[in-house]
């Protein structure tokens, strides 16, 4: 099989690829640049130079509006020499896992227009060529669970309050619908929702960097809500079984894992990097006045701060989530999340300077 991934260089990209090519697959990846030279050290992947989003100020740059009822439709043909367009059509799969995120309520505009634009080629040329797209969402787009009710697939929208509408849950949850809807189109699809990832392989870093947060200095008070905790190895196997799978078209699978608090997970990240582990989660009014403090920062500084009313909404709810569908129909497996933790902290450690860490040449 040979296989199209977005999303190379980012941690759940670049260990799709990696799974792939253990298993004997053929890989060509996209990038919109030359990649730091280890990030595919070793692999033998074609590299796809390109651009997913069109040279365009934004939003309102001539073409079809990214959230609007006619995204995915255009029927445009692309550039002869489209090296994204030519490398699907080559190709027996797509997994399309780029996506820009932000976890705030700025960037809503560039969000909207990169997520969905960018998506909605991939969709024009899987549709063109009739290839199957594995299309990589998040649980932030679906539904958000509680301590009393863990979400699945079904669970309603507004279930424990809905998502807080910052700019990656809203551009990732109409991304989402502009699949959904090309399916009516001709698009052969599965949808795959992961959790909080974590894992080798995270370059940037992406997820890992709250483990990095973490082992930089003692942080007394964790946020009070909860993720999935998950290991990205896991989440490359489901989405290439989900790739692989007959399931019917369109049909959407949670790759998750371990409900924990964040108390319990900077707890553990605490312990593998060598500080001190949290005391309590924080209040109703820390978080207030966290979030106050971050929009303040932004305001003044022009630069919303990561730590932003948005973020520490988020950073308050349960995403806690059932991967049964996925277990059951595609042979998911959760490891011990033990493991997870070792091998990401490791990760961080060998790769990040930390406080007390000599960088060598």
């Amino acid at each position: 099989m040979r296989v199209f991934v977005t999303g190379g260089t980012g941690l759940l990209g670049n260990t799709v690829i990696r799974t792939l090519r253990e298993r004997g697959h053929e890989v060509s990846a996209f990038v919109r640049s030359e990649p730091e030279a280890d990030v595919f050290a070793g692999l033998d992947v074609t590299l796809v130079h390109g651009r997913l989003v069109p040279d365009a100020d934004g939003p309102d740059a001539d073409g079809p509006d990214a959230d609007g009822p006619d995204a995915g439709r255009s029927n445009d043909a692309p550039a002869p020499d489209d090296p994204v367009d030519r490398a699907i059509a080559q190709s027996d799969g797509v997994v399309h896992a780029a996506a820009m995120i932000h976890l705030g309520w700025k960037k809503i505009d560039e969000s909207m227009w990169v997520n969905c634009e960018s998506t909605r080629r991939i969709i024009q040329s899987c549709i063109r060529h009739a290839k199957k797209l594995a299309y990589v969402g998040t649980v932030n787009a679906i539904a958000l669970g509680s301590p009393q009710t863990i979400a699945d697939e079904t669970t309603p929208l507004d279930h424990a309050g809905g998502q807080v509408q910052c700019a990656y849950v809203r551009s990732k949850r109409a991304s989402l619908e502009l699949v959904r809807r090309c399916i009516a189109d001709g698009l052969q699809t599965v949808i795959l929702h992961p959790g909080f990832m974590l894992g080798p392989w995270d370059w940037k870093p992406s997820s890992g960097r709250m483990m990095l947060e973490v082992g930089t200095g003692w942080k007394p008070i964790a946020p009070s809500g909860g993720c999935s905790l998950c290991d990205s190895r896991d989440v490359a196997a489901g989405v290439i079984a989900a790739l692989q799978s007959d399931s019917p078209n369109g049909r959407e699978f949670i790759l998750a894992g371990h409900n924990w608090t964040y108390k319990k997970l900077w707890t553990e990240m605490a312990k593998r990097m060598g500080t001190r582990p949290p005391i309590r989660a924080a209040g109703p009014g820390m978080e207030y006045l966290a979030g106050l403090a971050g929009d303040f920062w932004g305001r003044v500084t022009g630069v919303e701060p990561d730590v932003n009313s948005a973020g520490v909404a988020m950073s308050s709810q349960y995403h806690w989530y059932s991967s049964r569908r996925a277990e059951a129909e595609l042979g998911y497996q959760i490891r011990d999340a033990d493991e997870t933790l070792d091998t990401a902290a490791e990760w961080i450690r060998d790769r990040f300077v930390l406080p007390g860490k000599v960088e060598t040449s």
